[in-house]
């Protein structure tokens, strides 16, 4: 068996913080419509809110305590004001107006537990794709009812505060799992687990400390996981990982190089974990992605659905 190894090349597509979180386990309320920044040297803002608010600079200045600490927006940068947390803000620029965008909205897993809540998370950030994310926030701004939300607005704000978490997270607080009562914790813990494995499956062993973090016995919490997502801890991690590769065939790579792009040195037992995973080999993979782009899609496929491992097209 090959040695697996990390790699951190940038070029390596990303699978994003909230990757391995159920669609349908993910609960966005946005609880009042979007606040359009305009503020004058005169505005000064004192307040504690029951809901997190984020803050996005489009132009000027914006200067902050948030908990007693000081902090300075400019264009590009957003603010997490967690629930519960006072901040008292001004203008500091007598020449120019302070304009942004400001949201107060809950997230909460299965509905009732608030996500920022397992998560450590720095509470400002530069933006790092803002000339992609910045005519989205001007257009969330300036299309935003006054007094209500709409449907289209629920997405579009996921969307920006996706972009927010991928810059500002630092860690799973997986000691909050724990806290959860017995009816609840099990698939808590569950998807908070495969939630840190998709988030970074190039991690060497990521799957075996992620399990030995769970508030629960080892042999115990590797049947739940297996039971509920189908596959043991460590086969999601290889799983993912061969989704990370399957984005790079597409994209061009040889089998070689991709292989070395996720960590492994044997290109030939790479393609037996792929055909493994996928169904297919990583040529096959490849000559798939070629029909498609040809408009033609493999028997069975035609729907643009598809359940790994895949299965050979019928006659």
């Amino acid at each position: 068996m090959d040695e697996i190894e990390h790699n951190s090349d940038a070029s390596t597509p990303a699978t994003g913080v909230l990757a391995g979180i159920p669609v349908r386990a993910l609960d966005l309320t946005l609880t009042r419509s979007a606040i359009r920044m305009r503020h004058s040297h005169s505005w000064l803002i004192d307040k504690v809110n029951t809901v997190h608010d984020l803050v996005i600079c489009l132009s000027g200045t914006g200067d902050y305590l948030l908990d007693d600490a000081p902090v300075r927006l400019t264009p590009g940068m957003a603010m997490l004001i967690p629930a519960g947390t006072r901040f008292v803000g001004r203008n500091p620029d007598p020449d120019q107006l302070y304009t942004g965008l400001a949201q107060h909205f809950r997230l909460d897993l299965f509905g009732t537990h608030d996500l920022f809540a397992r998560m450590t998370c720095r509470r400002v950030v530069t933006l790092s794709r803002w000339p992609m994310l910045e005519p989205l926030v001007r257009h969330y701004r300036a299309t935003a009812p006054a007094s209500s939300t709409t449907l289209v607005m629920h997405h579009a704000f996921m969307v920006i505060l996706n972009e927010f978490i991928e810059d500002a997270f630092v860690s799973w607080n997986t000691a909050q799992t724990g806290a959860l009562d017995n009816s609840e914790g099990l698939p808590m813990a569950v998807t908070m687990a495969a939630t840190q494995i998709a988030s970074d499956p190039l991690q060497p062993g990521l799957a075996d400390r992620v399990v030995a973090g769970a508030p629960y016995s080892d042999v115990y919490f590797r049947r739940e996981f297996r039971r509920r997502l189908g596959v043991t801890p460590a086969k999601y991690q290889e799983f993912k990982r061969m989704e990370i590769a399957m984005q790079l065939l597409e994209a061009g790579y040889g089998i070689t190089e991709t292989a070395r792009r996720v960590g492994f040195t044997d290109s030939y037992y790479f393609s037996r974990l792929f055909k493994r995973h996928i169904g297919i080999s990583p040529r096959g993979w490849q000559d798939q992605v070629s029909q498609r782009r040809d408009g033609r899609w493999p028997r069975g496929q035609e729907d643009g659905e598809q359940i790994y491992p895949l299965r050979p097209p019928p006659g």
